[in-house]
């Protein structure tokens, strides 16, 4: 007999039979999961679905550097950590870990417990751009209590290695990483570079390895190079603020430039500070919003007769020998102009004049000039325009039309009166004269650097442009000479031994008080001047703001000039020339003169005097006056 055969039909049921069985199984099982995850434990699986999801964290990028021209750090970025927390884990102990964190990181207790307990998240920051050591002592500190919750993330923090040094123009970050003030401010889109950030996926609370990720990474920030040179910056810093400190003046200015090129070496401010200060409170009050050289205007006093003489000099009208009859005292409209000292009827040559800072000789001098000419003199110096030189803040100063001169006006404006300058438009245009007679723009940037506002600057963009002519130049150097040579000049002070020194002092009177006058505003006092006077290799300006003792410009900031410049002579390694300087005469016994011009003829063409002309403005606009007169205080 043949063997049995299974009926197909047979084994086709009994495969149907068994996969019901199977499913119905797995949907017992699927059941009964539902029923634990919705009923039995639905709180503990909700809790863990909340705790999964994406987190998404910053990459914070590098910023760039801020260095001096020899390449030291003067702002730089340093390892840092940002604090972070799990609110679901730290959330039990919220209230202990948050005492610890405003304790040790000056936090609001409140604001750190807020965040410490926030719902439907597992990431919050507590604190950014902290010192890693204090960070990672305070995460030590809550581990060893078993508060959990709390860890770190690597996060740049801004470092000033220089302390102090250039503060006024670096400038600073604002508590939250912004760009506040300066340099940091003006470069930003340089300096910042562009931050990352990553995404994960997390569940239970930890990261899922084989999860959602991603990451862009962060592009680190560029250095910006400058100009300024740290050494001289701290040296200029420290004369400066020693003697506002002294005279209890409520601001300074030290400057110091490369006479050739403009580069700033130091850009120094000194805010009045008080007896016994810390050297953190100093450094504070130093790091302001806006550099007060750049953005706080005077008038600039007897400094600016250089500015006239060689303008004259350079328009064929006088020479260092020209003679002139200087009277004690100079009417011009209804005002009488005077000196800074007492005197009958002088007999001046122009280098002497400038010499004793004679306003009378300046102004008698300058009646030569047209309102438009003077004007236009003083603009080919800069004056009435932004430097350029890419600092927040800078003022233009005010150099007002020629057209609404007067007599008293223009002779005002050629000693220092009746014109405002901040102190880098003044220390460019002294330098023009040791730069033979080009003006060049300053630069605190090396290179050519792109502002956050478009503009481009840096030395490699300075341009140059012709204020008077080299002989000029040379001439009035010549007389500035005078100004440092004892029992000739104003100054005699801010020579330096075995160099040529080429200055003039300045003191000007300020308006302020209930009238705004000048017998209640205080005085601004400045120096300005280059060496080797034959052969310039450095300009320095200072200007100190309203001192309560003393203050004038040959005794206050001559000191400071001279120390200044010695220093970079010396530090630079500068020889002195070992030229004599020429004899210029400043008196004379014989001969022809200028004269004494009448009013109208200080002011060709001018009919009528305006009733501008003719209102009462007590006190000095510049170089100390009274009422109705006008004289110099140097």
């Amino acid at each position: 007999m043949s063997p049995t055969r299974r009926s197909p039909r047979g084994t086709t049921h009994l495969r149907l039979r068994v996969a019901m069985i199977g499913v119905a199984m797995l949907l017992s099982l699927f059941a009964g999961r539902l029923v634990q995850i919705q009923g039995i434990d639905a709180a503990s699986y909700a809790a863990r679905a909340e705790s999964s999801g994406l987190i998404t964290l910053d990459l914070p990028a590098k910023r760039g550097r801020i260095l001096d021209r020899n390449g030291e750090p003067l702002a730089e970025s340093v390892a840092g950590l940002m604090v972070v927390a799990d609110p679901q884990a730290a959330a039990p102990n919220a209230d202990a870990i948050a005492k610890i964190l405003a304790d040790r990181l000056d936090l609001d207790y409140f604001e750190v417990r807020e965040k410490l307990t926030e719902k439907d998240t597992r990431f919050v920051y507590v604190a950014r751009r902290v010192p890693s050591t204090l960070a990672s002592s305070v995460v030590a500190e809550l581990r060893e209590k078993e508060y959990a919750g709390i860890d770190t993330r690597p996060d740049p923090l801004r470092s000033y290695p220089s302390g102090d040094v250039a503060g006024n123009v670096i400038g600073f970050l604002a508590e939250d990483g912004e760009p506040a003030a300066g340099l940091e401010l003006a470069f930003d889109s340089l300096l910042a570079g562009k931050d990352g950030r990553e995404t994960y996926e997390v569940g239970g609370g930890n990261r899922i390895p084989l999860g959602d990720n991603s990451r862009v990474a962060p592009v680190d920030g560029k250095d910006l190079k400058l100009t300024i040179d740290r050494d001289v910056q701290w040296y200029a810093q420290r004369v400066l603020c020693n003697t506002v400190q002294t005279v209890q003046a409520e601001s300074g200015v030290a400057i110091a430039m490369d006479t050739r090129t403009g580069e700033l070496l130091a850009l120094a401010d000194c805010t009045g500070t008080e007896p016994g200060m810390t050297p953190a409170a100093v450094a504070k009050a130093q790091r302001k919003l806006v550099s007060t050289a750049v953005a706080d205007v005077y008038e600039p006093g007897s400094v600016e007769k250089v500015l006239t003489f060689s303008s004259l000099i350079d328009a064929g009208k006088v020479a260092p020998e020209t003679k002139l009859t200087v009277p004690g005292e100079l009417q011009v409209l209804d005002r009488t102009i005077g000196d800074w000292f007492d005197h009958g009827t002088l007999k001046m040559t122009v280098a002497g004049a400038l010499a004793q800072s004679s306003n009378i000789g300046t102004s008698i001098a300058a009646g030569q000039f047209t309102p438009q000419e003077l004007h236009d003199y003083l603009t080919r110096f800069g004056l009435g325009e932004k430097t350029g030189v890419g600092l927040p803040g800078e003022s233009r100063g005010l150099l007002t039309d020629p057209a609404e001169w007067s007599a008293l006006s223009r002779a005002q404006i050629a000693f220092g009166q009746g014109v405002s300058v901040n102190a880098l438009q003044m220390a460019a245009a002294v330098n023009a004269l040791g730069n033979d007679g080009e003006l060049v723009e300053p630069s605190i940037v090396e290179g050519r650097q792109r502002l956050s506002s478009g503009e481009e600057v840096g030395t490699a963009t300075a341009t140059k442009r012709r204020a008077v002519s080299s002989e000029a130049a040379r001439k009035t150097a010549e007389m500035m000479e005078l100004v440092t040579t004892p029992d000739v000049g104003t100054a005699p002070g801010a020579g330096i031994q075995g160099y040529r020194v080429a200055g003039k002092t300045g003191t000007a009177q300020q308006a302020g008080g209930e009238c705004n006058c000048y017998a209640t505003g205080g005085k601004a006092v400045s120096f300005g001047g280059f060496a080797p006077a034959d052969d310039p290799r450095f300009t320095v300006y200072a200007m100190v703001n309203k001192p309560k003792i003393g203050g004038s410009g040959g005794g206050t900031t001559g000191p400071i000039f001279r120390k200044i410049l010695a220093y970079l002579l010396q530090k630079y390694a500068v020889a002195p020339t070992g030229t004599l300087p020429p004899s210029l005469p400043t008196e004379w016994s014989s001969g022809q003169d200028l004269g004494v011009p009448s009013p109208s003829s200080l002011r060709p063409g001018q009919g009528e005097v305006d009733s501008d002309d003719l209102a009462d403005d007590s006190g000095d606009a510049s170089d100390g006056t009274t009422a109705g007169s006008t004289s110099a205080s140097d």
